[in-house]
């Protein structure tokens, strides 16, 4: 469909005498208003919903994806060898990037979230943890597990694709959900503007006959509601989008203790986003009204 601005251009300026037709207060107006600026103010969050997720599972999948964890349980005098043995075995492993045990330290602050900073570790028969950074694509997990069972007893590898694959798959559904609130936002907006758009046109019955006798075209009215109704939406989604985008903007910052919960807003250039709602929401008015006024003139006739 071709955009012709000059049809943009003379729905905003109007009729003055057409506009008469339309009652500029009312419920029809405040039902107008209200549920645009409510259902673009809950779009903001489902966008927001969105765009959090989407960054989650890109992180979550690149993150995971190039990292790996061997385990090492073994007695406390073999536990040292075992450790060199697998780290020799990496050396050699094709794909591995790096690989390094982590100390004391670090192996106390995973298990500070869940016990306390102060779990005497040096006393606990905790296993040894060994990073795996992969490079490329990566290495032959199976192939490393059975060298790793041939030359390394207590060695386990964890290669993260029982943590990975649900936490992604978990975001990616997140991510649907919010694209669908958004279509069933733009249904309730549709559905609450044609009730109010019918209520206008059944409330001015007597004038639209009146305008008819004296010579108006169905069109000539109708295009006066579908000004009407799109502005009042456009408007009212313009304040909800206000607030909505308010409100994300006064969300905590994004924090790594936080995760999700703390990460959820627009990062740069998804600002934009919040720009499109209102035109939407004016598009989705205009075509609602306009096909109940069609509908409703030709009851009429």
């Amino acid at each position: 469909m071709k955009f012709d601005v000059s049809k943009v251009a003379e729905l905003i300026a109007g009729d003055t005498q057409a506009d008469r037709v339309v009652p500029p207060t009312g419920y029809t107006a405040s039902l107008t208003l209200f549920s645009a600026a409510a259902m673009a103010f809950l779009a903001v969050f489902a966008v927001a919903l969105s765009m959090a997720t989407g960054r989650l599972a890109d992180r979550w999948g690149s993150e995971l994806a190039q990292s790996s964890t061997i385990r090492i349980s073994a007695p406390e005098g073999q536990m040292q060898a075992q450790t060199t043995a697998a780290l020799r075995v990496l050396d050699t492993t094709s794909g591995v990037a790096s690989a390094r045990a982590l100390d004391e330290a670090e192996q106390r602050a995973l298990l500070e979230p869940w016990f306390g900073p102060d779990l005497p570790v040096e006393t606990l028969p905790i296993p040894q943890l060994i990073e795996v950074i992969e490079e490329g694509d990566g290495f032959d997990a199976e192939g490393l597990r059975l060298r790793l069972a041939a030359e390394v007893p207590g060695a386990v590898l964890d290669d993260h694709t029982r943590w990975r694959r649900p936490l992604v798959d978990a975001a990616s559904r997140l991510r649907t959900l919010g694209l669908v609130s958004l279509l069933l936002i733009a249904g309730t907006t549709a559905a609450m503007i044609t009730l109010a758009a019918n209520a206008a046109l059944a409330a001015n019955t007597q004038v639209i006959s009146v305008l008819r006798l004296v010579g108006a075209q169905d069109s000539y009215i109708a295009r006066a509601f579908v000004r009407r109704f799109t502005l009042r939406a456009l408007f009212g989604a313009a304040v909800g989008v206000l607030l909505g985008g308010l409100a994300v903007f006064l969300l905590p910052a994004a924090q790594e203790e936080g995760g999700f919960l703390t990460g959820l807003g627009f990062h740069g250039w998804q600002w934009i986003w919040l720009i499109v709602i209102p035109p939407l929401a004016a598009a989705v008015s205009f075509t609602a009204t306009r096909t109940a006024a069609r509908k409703t003139l030709k009851d009429l006739s």
